[in-house]
C-alpha cells in the first residue's frame, strides 16, 4: 500500500495515494506540454525528465505557461 502523498502545485494543494510521476500531473490537468516551464523543487525541470520523476511527499511543483499576445 502506498502512503499518502501531500504536494503542491502553484500553492494549490493536492494529495495523491498512488505514485504520480510529473508527467502524470501534465496530462491529468490537461496543459499543453509544449507550452510551459516546470518548475519542481526550486529547480527547472527538462521535459526529459517528466516521466523519471516520482512526486513525493511534501514537493512543491509549479507550471508556468507561455501565452502569446498581441
Amino acid at each position: 500500500m502506498t502512503k499518502s502523498k501531500s504536494f503542491s502545485i502553484n500553492g494549490q494543494f493536492y494529495c495523491a495515494n498512488v505514485n504520480l510521476t510529473l508527467f502524470d500531473v501534465i496530462n491529468y490537468f490537461s496543459f499543453n506540454d509544449s507550452l510551459l516551464v516546470l518548475e519542481y523543487n526550486n529547480w527547472i525541470c527538462n521535459k526529459k525528465k517528466w516521466k523519471e520523476i516520482v512526486i513525493e511527499d511534501q514537493d512543491k511543483i509549479e507550471i508556468v505557461t507561455i501565452v502569446g499576445g498581441g
